[in-house]
């Protein structure tokens, strides 16, 4: 096989035969064919190190190239999703996106811009060029079709393809997509300060359980019925200041600082900061904010740690900033100014995108305790005012799942084949991924999805991968997941946990 790459060389190439591998303790032990597995140095730029690779099997392949994307701050190659997609027939391509490190750690930044830009967008894009010259040149033929499929910053790359590179693939899925990364993640960090402005801030995880419960007291009942989910929770009117203390701290209840604190989770920096106010979390995730928001002390929280290494590297290039530094009228704006060329995905002018033919999925769970779900609707509603709405139902669905947290897991029914690319047998009715596969080569525009509700299994996972095997579970409760705007309504009819007595509607008003 001989092939030009213009800006990469292949380092590493071998044949593996067909067995059974477990690429981590998350993914169940998975027949993959033999395989060509090519490793490749990308080098768009003096500094440049971006390594990918390109699984592609021998026999039996489905004629389609499917690319996976990264979290956080990258740093590694997504092999489970290599190991997923491969047993299923696809030749998959991955990528560190340039740089070797933990998802938590940005050091790898510090005075290196061109690996901040092959970490924002470059490096996802080589590696497509890259991808589908080899998969042409091994097979003889191109790829039929191309599809990428990532979430939180994953799902930022999948918009940032769709956004400045709409020939890279016919078909794209986004989940909880970081796409507004400097903005959200500035708004994160003004949360994180408020959970530490003082000692008695702080709220402990041994409280979220009582949170938890009044939401859903005061909520769960907003669409007539009482089934742990909050549809909307926009429509949710739950005040914190039911929860004060009234006889001393205790574990049921709040002191008056804490409900600040909770107050300002829900709100984020809010409009007299010059937000838009969509950066809060939403009202009935508390259940998993436990690692991610509050962390097992005060500043020990997974995002605490993620806007520390985020303005230390990737905006001030100072590695003794903290959080006690942070002013959002100040940060917020500087962190936009100086990752906007290479690192925001906002752009709602998609029509590059929907003129090659391309397909959008985007998803995004209510209960996410990572990213706030409200700018993903944002970016929805710009697209459609940007584009139209009939272009845009022409190429683009979002989905807003309740009771799901950060991409998989939460309350209810919240696997619906999200990321991980469908096996053949795989139906458009109840996989997102299917049902962007039937978008792209059949025309069948994706409606109502249903997701399943596999019990405490499903409940407690935050794998991104653990979805893959529930396809041979029965469900204990479905649920139609409707194209946004648009909300699952029961009929009145039939059980509430069968999707098939529920139909899409336009929401209640207010």
């Amino acid at each position: 096989m001989s092939i030009h790459l213009e800006n990469a060389r292949v380092i590493g190439a071998k044949f593996t035969d067909g067995k059974y591998e477990r690429p981590s303790a998350v993914v169940p032990r998975l027949k993959v064919p033999a395989s060509c597995r090519v490793q490749l140095l990308i080098t768009p730029s003096d500094d440049s190190h971006i390594e990918s690779v390109l699984w592609l099997p021998e026999s039996g392949w489905n004629g389609r190239l499917w690319s996976t994307g990264n979290g956080a701050f990258a740093g590694s190659i997504d092999e489970p999703g290599l190991t997923i997609a491969l047993s299923r027939s696809y030749a998959v391509s991955a990528t560190d996106t340039g740089h070797r490190a933990d998802d938590l750690d940005a050091a790898w930044a510090l005075e290196h811009p061109q690996k901040l830009i092959d970490f924002g967008f470059r490096a996802i894009h080589e590696t497509a060029k890259d991808a589908k010259a080899i998969v042409a040149a091994y097979y003889g033929r191109p790829a039929s079709f191309s599809y990428f499929s990532s979430s939180s910053n994953g799902g930022r790359e999948a918009l940032m393809e769709a956004q400045r590179f709409p020939d890279d693939y016919d078909g794209i899925e986004a989940g909880a997509p970081a796409l507004d990364g400097a903005r959200t993640i500035a708004a994160v960090a003004w949360m994180e300060q408020q959970l530490v402005r003082t000692p008695g801030a702080w709220i402990p995880p041994s409280k979220l359980s009582v949170i938890t419960a009044a939401v859903m007291a005061a909520c769960d009942e907003l669409d007539g019925l009482r089934d742990g989910l909050i549809d909307d929770p926009r429509r949710c009117a739950f005040k914190p200041e039911s929860l004060l203390c009234r006889n001393g701290d205790a574990d049921t209840c709040l002191s008056a600082q804490q409900v600040a604190s909770l107050k300002a989770l829900y709100r984020g920096p809010g409009a007299d900061l010059g937000d838009t106010g969509h950066d809060g979390f939403s009202p009935g995730g508390e259940s998993g904010w436990s690692d991610w928001l509050l962390g097992s002390a005060p500043g020990r929280s997974y995002l605490y740690q993620m806007t520390l290494q985020f303005y230390r590297y990737l905006i001030y290039a100072d590695s003794s900033w903290s959080l006690d530094r942070f002013d959002y009228v100040r940060d917020a704006p500087e962190a936009v100014r100086k990752l906007d060329p290479m690192y925001e995905a906002r752009e709602p002018d998609l029509n590059a995108f929907a003129a090659h033919g391309g397909k959008l999925i985007v998803f995004h769970g209510w209960n996410d305790m990572a990213i706030p779900p409200g700018r993903t609707i944002d970016y929805y509603e710009a697209v459609r005012t940007t584009m139209g709405s009939e272009q845009t139902a022409a190429f683009l669905r979002l989905y807003m799942v309740p009771g799901l947290r950060h991409v998989v897991g939460g309350r209810g029914p919240t696997a619906f084949g999200q990321i991980a690319p469908p096996a053949p047998n795989a139906s458009a009715s109840d996989n997102v991924s299917a049902a962007l596969i039937a978008w792209v080569e059949q025309g069948l525009a994706p409606q109502a999805i249903v997701a399943g509700d596999y019990g405490e299994r499903g409940a407690n996972t935050h794998s991104l991968y653990d979805v893959i095997s529930f396809a041979d579970m029965i469900p204990i409760r479905t649920r139609p997941l409707c194209p946004y705007p648009l909300a699952e309504h029961w009929t009145g009819h039939g059980s509430i946990d069968e999707a098939g007595n529920f139909v899409c509607a336009k929401p209640p008003p207010g």
